[in-house]
């Protein structure tokens, strides 16, 4: 298997004026590009060679450059998923709801949990929401890691992930990840949350 950038399902513009189209684009274009070409090059000739991307993540942890750069290629297909232009702050509904108030008291409650994680990732890095045997749970994790690496403190299936490295936000925020934090709720794919989060409970 070779992997392909994927194309998105909105204009690099698309997330105004929340997320501003140079950025989208380059962080499209460059790094997720630059990602899934050096991924198929650190594949090459190995073992993992025409494997999912979901088994060569869990089993990438003795190799950097598979784990960075498959890290960086699924997490990055996993965000642009994960908005849509046509997003609101209303939140999401029916069960994925109940979950969130079940397990934060409430949804503000959940958001200002899943923004502290995500302010506090020194460096570069992700905070997630993940489903696990016991609920939902927040975590964050350095660098190009997810929680399909089996790594401890995250919940087995991921369903929301923001990324936190500057090239994410830093042209229209400059330092201000919290600022960029509040304007991507208003682009997040509550639809495809719900979808991940039913998918994963079954």
């Amino acid at each position: 298997m070779t992997f392909q950038l994927p194309d998105l399902d909105y204009a690099y513009d698309a997330l105004e004026p929340h997320l501003d189209a140079l950025t989208m684009e380059i962080h499209h274009s460059k790094h997720h590009a630059g990602y899934t070409t050096k991924l198929n090059a650190a594949i090459a000739g190995t073992e993992l060679e025409g494997s999912s991307i979901e088994h060569i993540l869990s089993a990438c942890a003795d190799s950097p450059g598979i784990r960075n750069n498959g890290g960086g290629y699924w997490n990055h297909c996993f965000f642009w998923e994960s908005m849509s232009p046509g997003s609101t702050l209303e939140g999401p509904s029916g069960h994925l709801s109940e979950a969130l108030d079940s397990a934060f008291g409430s949804f503000d409650e959940f958001k200002s949990e899943f923004k502290k994680a995500a302010l506090t990732r020194f460096g570069s890095g992700w905070a997630w929401l993940c489903k696990g045997d016991n609920g939902l749970s927040i975590c964050s994790t350095p660098n190009q890691d997810n929680p399909l690496m089996n790594i401890g403190g995250c919940g087995d299936s991921p369903i929301l992930g923001i990324d936190v490295w500057e090239h994410a936000y830093y042209k229209k925020f400059g330092p201000g990840r919290g600022d960029y934090i509040d304007a991507w709720w208003n682009v997040v794919n509550w639809a495809v949350i719900e979808d991940r989060f039913n998918s994963a409970s079954q």
